[in-house]
């Protein structure tokens, strides 16, 4: 497809564009005159792994290239924290979690090359994600029917980390790319690298990645309000990872089948009153193959299976584990995609889980979560269809959820999920979709069966093993502008979910044991109804084009309780800015992002958020040296060195995000 270069293609959500758009850009001049390609960027999350700005209902952004660099921070939350709908956990530099239109934890599944990270990082703010933005190829968000491929519990949306480590193509020559950088703000210091290549038909991948990164500096006092809690460094937000992952394919003309190891470990700090530390070990096996044409009227055959290997402890003050947690994980999938028929198109399959899941107490206390096995078995169909100039999308799920706790209450949970949309291209280079979802989530294990001390967060949780399955409607609104240097989208939604699940910190003080105290907080586990709205907009002129560009966007959502009250840690309402200038081998950028108030509390939380602005910078310069492209850069964060404490984090009140910050860094690619 031929279309001008100054297409947006790593904002265009899905759920507005098509095809029939595509026919209005096809060789459109850029700002200088010439026909340029615009560079496919495809959505490997999506079943019919077509191109970004080629998404049919399904919200997407894709981050890749310069400007996945440019935002890659220490955590998969810190990196996508300024995209659209997007903010973060922020639990220290270590640990900072996706928040995708105020959902977190289960609701947002977290994927490494289309397979289930399978950590426990969705169980707490304080666990990190195990999987590593720095070595990847491009991350993606995905809401809408595509999710259903994944899991019925991921009404938040998903997001995909995909490194490549089972290679899909034989690379003609040795290619790859090396960087190191440098940060003032904690005297960090990160060194990664890819390789590809091949050997006949055999092609070969390898990458890794080192970081270390002290305590990082704060611009005010540790406390809000508070001269005596400290300045200048904020204790216990250091971070040491180190990542490494090799992977081979066999490539043939009839498709390919691989297989790819990797192993992680990273010591982190949360910056509580606590001081605890994190020592996280994950290894992963994966395999993969696709298969074309495998019979009469489909198009390929795709087969995955990998199993995860995940521990982490939770250090005291001596370093002595406090509590250990356990994941052993085992996932199945196979995906058969058709050809069309009645002019359906679409990928259907099966997907299988096996998990044994423990946080016990080292100490020989009460447990966190028990031992418990949980399985669960799905099928999912998703499927699209032109009928005129509309196009229609829809996905199904039906999954069974089994928790087998080693002492306790078994439960099982047939679950059921649908999403259907519509798009419809109503003037030449714009058009509005319209999608509907129905979605049932099983209780998480730790939502069921907690009843003991997690000393990272200060809190003695109490599950419930009664819980009701959520149920969750959803109807989505959007509208774009397609074409053109000057491009826009805005959404509207509306989440209701029936038993939504929520951690009540009630006020009650307990200790080790569960009895009357003063060193843990009560969290009890609750259902209620619940009610989620939102707005995102976005204006962009010239993005990926050669001189000048920006973007301006907006959002906002909003999380309540029906019988009354806020969603804890909601996020605040966003307004931000960019301009950018790219030529030959220079770039460079600028952006702002005010982030309002927010004292939408819920019941338990006393302190509301105030508001910040959050100024950004990039620069860079490209040169050729023998067969190297070296690029050198300067990022800076924060520059106006302004006390950020987002409302997503539990730890607002007494850790603040970094102050200002220099990363200088260099990069090869050959």
């Amino acid at each position: 497809m031929n279309t001008q270069r100054t297409l947006l293609a790593s904002a265009i959500l899905a759920a507005i564009s098509s095809s029939a758009f595509a026919n209005a850009d096809a060789a459109a001049p850029d700002p200088q005159g010439a026909a340029q390609p615009i560079q496919q960027v495809v959505v490997t999350a999506n079943p019919f792994r077509t191109s970004e700005g080629d998404q049919i209902l399904t919200p997407a952004k894709v981050l890749q290239g310069d400007e996945l660099r440019d935002k890659a921070g220490s955590s998969l939350g810190e990196t996508l924290s300024q995209e659209l709908g997007v903010s973060a956990s922020a639990f220290g530099a270590g640990a900072s979690r996706p928040i995708i239109r105020g959902m977190e934890g289960p609701r947002v599944k977290m994927l490494e090359n289309g397979m289930a990270v399978s950590d426990v990082s969705g169980l707490s703010n304080d666990h990190a994600v195990a999987a590593e933005g720095a070595v990847a190829h491009q991350i993606e968000i995905l809401r809408g029917p595509a999710a259903l491929l994944y899991g019925s519990g991921a009404i938040g949306g998903l997001v995909n980390v995909v490194n490549e480590r089972i290679p899909t193509a034989l690379e003609p020559k040795l290619t790859g790319q090396a960087e190191a950088r440098y940060s003032t703000v904690d005297t960090g210091k990160n060194g990664s690298g890819t390789l590809d290549g091949s050997i006949g038909k055999f092609a070969l991948h390898a990458d890794g990645n080192w970081r270390n990164a002290a305590d990082y500096k704060i611009p005010g006092t540790r406390v809000i309000g508070d001269p005596e809690s400290g300045s200048g460094r904020l204790a216990n937000s250091f971070t040491r990872e180190r990542n490494v992952g090799l992977g081979s394919s066999y490539v043939d003309d009839w498709g390919y089948v691989g297989a790819s190891v990797s192993h992680l470990t990273n010591l982190y700090g949360i910056p509580s009153a606590e001081g605890s530390r994190i020592d996280q070990k994950q290894t992963r096996y994966d395999i993969e193959g696709l298969v074309k044409a495998p019979f009469a009227g489909f198009e390929n055959l795709k087969f995955k299976a990998g199993h995860t290997d995940y521990e982490h402890a939770e250090l005291g003050e001596d370093d002595a584990p406090e509590v250990q947690f356990t994941n052993r994980s085992t996932e199945t999938r196979v995906e058969l995609s058709h050809l069309p028929v009645a002019g359906w198109r679409g990928t259907f399959g099966i997907q299988t889980e096996n998990t044994h899941f423990a946080a016990l107490s080292a100490e020989g206390g009460p447990d966190t979560v028990p031992a418990t096995r949980s399985t669960s078995q799905a099928g999912f169909l998703v499927e699209e269809k032109d009928l005129g100039p509309v196009r229609l999308s829809a996905g199904a799920r039906l999954e069974h959820v089994k928790r087998q706790p080693i002492t306790g209450l078994e439960r099982s949970f047939d679950l059921k999920s649908g999403s259907i949309g519509a798009l419809w291209p109503f003037v030449q280079g714009y058009g509005a979709g319209l999608t509907f979802s129905y979605a049932q989530r099983a209780p998480a294990t730790e939502e069921l069966y907690s009843h003991g001390p997690h000393d990272a967060t200060v809190t003695f949780d109490i599950g419930n093993p009664d819980f009701n399955k959520e149920v969750s409607r959803n109807v989505e609104l959007s509208v774009q502008k397609t074409s053109g240097l000057v491009r826009w989208k805005a959404n509207l939604y509306r989440n209701k979910v029936n038993d939504y699940i929520y951690g009540n910190v009630t006020g009650v003080l307990l200790d080790e044991e569960g009895n009357p105290g003063d060193e843990l907080r009560e969290r009890i586990f609750e259902q209620g109804d619940a009610t989620i709205r939102g707005a995102e907009a976005e204006l962009t002129y010239n993005e990926h084009g050669a001189g000048w560009s920006g973007r301006v966007f907006a959002d906002r959502s909003r999380g309540k309780l029906d019988a009354g009250g806020s969603l804890p840690l909601q996020p605040a309402d966003r307004i931000g800015a960019s301009i950018g200038y790219k030529m030959d081998a220079l770039r460079a950028g600028l952006s702002l992002v005010h982030a309002r108030g927010q004292d939408r509390l819920a019941s338990f939380e006393t302190t509301p958020t105030d508001s910040y602005n959050q100024l950004n910078a990039n620069l860079s310069y490209t040169q050729k040296a023998g067969a190297y492209d070296l690029t050198y850069f300067v990022l800076a964060k924060n520059l106006l060195d302004d006390e950020i404490r987002v409302s997503t984090s539990v730890l607002k009140d007494i850790a603040p995000l970094p102050g200002r910050s220099f990363v200088f860094g260099v990069r090869a690619k050959f």
